[in-house]
């Protein structure tokens, strides 16, 4: 094992590998972590998504949100405890490493990065689909360049552009929802002034063959369908590592993990389905924001709507290459990548991390114009269930890593899971059989997602097992320390 690089202050924890996030500075304040813990909980996915899980549960749709979303609640406790005690740009990746050890954390990390970067390309091409509808001038590929471009050069100015960027984007869709929910709410009250209210009621929760019209077991395949819109909730921890107060940072999005979903996911699908009925057609055809909007005669529903998702698709693409780049930063900190990935600027920004992660995004990009039915809907495919492994590798890490820090550090244990260890053992559980019901599913690409993505990890997990038995690298992750120490190689 090759030593690791000189911190510029010593830690004081445990022993075991360290790992000190070498060029990265505090550069995100308290408001731009409070609206990224906030925001990163809703991704475009809730806004654009949304109306397939209610046509195929009807409101039964709720129970799968509420599903999902308790999972998320229980994982993110789990992270928010491992992250408070060592809040790193690495995050659930770091944590495997010193709990599972080294093959867990190159696994995890980089099929995380493939997650990331095939999102860029699905969102840059989302967002360029809306543009060019409003300046049809330029071509949808010109579109999807201008913004992958714009957004790269925020992230390599700085860690604080990345942070002011998607405190806005985020603020955007924070307002939007919180309106959507209070104009809903006054409507099927009927107290909304000016609203064609005739459809609206909570009788539409049971008036259309009842709460669960297509049976119960359409909820399960309502949570394939809504699982994916969750995938963001963990960017808080990783972000936390450039903040002033980490600590306090991965301790505040945690305990407000349930309100977020509480409010954001449970809230505004409940108006939707009490503003329309769930077998409405212009939910499918619209999407379900849109029409329940529109059923409400407000004028330019559609556009309206436009401008909330594609803030929610620039603000995913922000998120997106920061997440990837931060990911791709951590490897190369721990030698699981090339080593210029760990180098930072002046500014105490992964240049080199950023640019590989966005020109895999652009490569991305050019399959999804080129072979959209073939080679990127494989990489789509391959990559759909990693947030279930992420979220599996989480369960299993903290089951490990209470242990650890109980013995070598108490004083860091400042967020614990509830009911430890059995409510992480019936977490993992689930996520289990939530990838066991999608093996069933043929009908959403259920099956096809799983075995997909699950060859990729097996190629992921053969290369890092390769890598363990032959000493390449050496991991450094172990130190409870400020995760901003160590003295990389900074380049101009």
């Amino acid at each position: 094992m090759t030593s690791q690089p000189t911190p510029t202050k010593a830690a004081d924890g445990p022993g075991g590998p360290a790992e000190p996030d070498g060029g990265l500075q505090a550069g995100l304040k308290n408001r731009h972590l409070s609206m990224i813990a906030i925001g990163g909980v809703i991704g475009a996915g809730l806004f654009v998504g949304s109306s397939s899980g209610i046509a195929t549960a009807g409101p039964g749709i709720l129970l799968s949100y509420a599903l999902v979303g308790t999972l998320v609640v229980l994982v993110m406790r789990m992270l928010g405890e491992m992250s408070a005690a060592n809040p790193t740009s690495g995050s659930f990746s770091a944590h495997a490493d010193r709990a599972l050890g080294r093959w867990a954390g190159f696994s995890i990390g980089w099929l995380y990065w493939f997650f990331w970067v095939v999102v860029l390309a699905v969102e840059a091409t989302a967002g360029a689909k809306i543009l060019e509808g409003w300046i049809p001038a330029v071509p949808q590929w010109g579109w999807a360049l201008i913004v992958m471009v714009v957004l790269t050069a925020t992230n390599l100015v700085s860690v604080g552009s990345y942070g002011e960027f998607e405190f806005w984007f985020a603020g955007i869709k924070v307002v939007a929802i919180g309106g959507f929910i209070v104009i809903g709410a006054l409507a099927i009250l009927g107290v909304l002034p000016g609203a064609d209210t005739d459809k609206a009621g909570i009788g539409n929760l049971t008036d259309h063959g009842g709460f669960l019209p297509n049976g119960p077991g359409a909820i399960l395949t309502g949570v394939l369908l809504v699982v994916f819109s969750f995938m963001g909730s963990e960017i808080a921890t990783l972000a936390a590592g450039e903040s002033e107060d980490p600590q306090r940072a991965v301790t505040k999005s945690t305990n407000s993990i349930i309100w977020r979903v509480g409010v954001f996911y449970l809230g505004s699908i409940f108006v939707v389905v009490a503003l329309l009925p769930w077998n409405d057609p212009s939910i499918k055809e619209q999407g379900s924001y849109v029409a329940a909007l529109d059923s409400l005669g407000i004028a330019h529903a559609g556009q309206i709507m436009n401008f909330i998702v594609l803030t929610s698709v620039l603000s995913c693409l922000n998120s997106g290459l920061y997440t990837a780049s931060r990911m791709a930063f951590s490897l190369g900190r721990r030698k699981d990548a090339p080593k210029a990935f760990a180098r930072t600027t002046s500014r105490g920004v992964p240049r080199t991390a950023i640019l590989v992660s966005v020109a895999f995004g652009f490569v991305a990009v050019f399959f999804n114009y080129k072979f959209p039915d073939s080679v990127f809907l494989f990489l789509v495919n391959s990559s759909g269930a990693v947030a279930l492994f992420v979220w599996l590798v989480i369960c299993f890490s903290q089951l490990r890593m209470r242990k650890i820090i109980q013995r070598e550090a108490p004083e860091k244990l400042v967020v614990k899971m509830w009911l430890y260890p059995y409510l992480t053992w019936a977490t993992a559980a689930l996520i289990v059989f939530v990838l066991g019901y999608m093996l069933t599913d043929t009908e959403h690409d259920g099956r096809e997602t799983v075995l997909l993505s699950l060859l990729v990890a097996a190629v992921v997990l053969v290369i890092a097992v390769i890598r363990q038995k032959t000493g390449a690298g050496a991991s450094s992750v172990r130190a409870w320390d400020d995760p901003r120490d160590g003295a990389e190689v900074k380049v101009g």
